[in-house]
């Protein structure tokens, strides 16, 4: 009996001198109090039960919801529920549970935020929260929270802000300022498309008058070149009727020309019509020079 007593105690002292870390965590061991400095990864820790312990903590994104009151520029207190997305340095856990401890969400996490969230938002208008602007202001303040949570050992990877509760009047005027917006936007589109059309307008009948100015310029260069083409073709012409001229009168000399006179005689002598011809007896027709 006593054997077995002995065995299962020892049973007991070797589970309890051993633990293990998951695959989310990191474990630190703290010895009489004291943090030491090597992070232990996934697996099994043994440690001394009697004189030390460890301690995990999760690394995996963590998401921190809260119900925050937000302060707008006007003055106004806006309800929303947040989501602040963070994890931990694996190298850091020792440092963190020596200087902040296991507290650090109310110690570090949320303060940071509040201070953080208080600056931002108050440069914000109530119904910029409820615009393309909200992703402007969550990045802001997830930025001015890591200047002071990352040298602490954490990163802040979203801050995200949810369901943005409004004052009833305050949510009916700013609805209704932003149809008026809309409305004005809406107005400002249809001028911008009306003098849009307009300068289309001017500019197809400046083109269809550029187009018609050069197809009459087109139309005159063709008369141009035409007409300059039968000038040219009657110059052509009369040159060469005139060479014409000049090479005939060259060739004509007088016994052609008294040859032609008596070939044109004897046509007229063989005609069986009446004829007279006058002749001054030296020449058979006047008008032919002799020799």
């Amino acid at each position: 009996m006593i054997n077995k007593t002995i065995f299962f105690a020892f049973i007991s002292l070797i589970l309890s001198s051993c633990a293990t870390v998951l695959q989310d965590e990191v474990g630190v061991k703290r010895t009489l109090g004291n943090i030491n400095n090597k992070v232990y990864y996934p697996g099994p820790v043994f440690f001394n039960p009697f004189f030390s312990k460890i301690i995990k903590m999760p690394v995996r994104t963590v998401n921190l919801a809260i119900n925050a009151a937000l302060p707008s520029k006007e003055g106004l207190t806006i309800q929303s529920e947040i989501s602040i997305l963070y994890r931990i340095k694996t190298a850091e856990l020792p440092n963190i549970l020596k200087n902040t401890g296991l507290e650090f969400q109310e110690v570090v996490i949320l303060p940071v935020f509040r201070s953080a969230a208080a600056d931002i938002c108050s440069k914000y208008e109530a119904k910029d929260m409820h615009s393309n602007k909200r992703s402007l202001i969550e990045k802001e303040i997830r930025d001015r929270m890591m200047e002071v949570a990352e040298p602490k050992g954490f990163i802040i990877e979203s801050v995200l802000m949810k369901n943005i509760s409004l004052p009833p009047g305050l949510a009916r005027t700013i609805e209704e300022k932003m149809q008026s917006e809309q409305e004005a936007q809406r107005m400002e589109f249809l001028k911008d498309r009306e003098k849009r059309e307009a300068e289309r307008k001017v500019l197809q009948a400046e083109g269809e008058k550029q187009s018609r100015i050069i197809a009459a310029e087109a139309q005159k260069r063709i008369l141009e070149i035409e007409a300059e083409g039968k000038a040219n073709a009657l110059k052509i012409e009369a040159e060469a009727q005139m060479k014409a001229n000049e090479m005939l009168n060259k060739s004509l000399t007088p016994q052609i020309l008294k040859a032609k006179q008596i070939e044109a005689f004897k046509n007229l002598s063989n005609s069986n019509n009446t004829k007279i011809i006058i002749t001054d007896g030296k020449t058979p027709l006047i008008g032919i020079p002799e020799n």
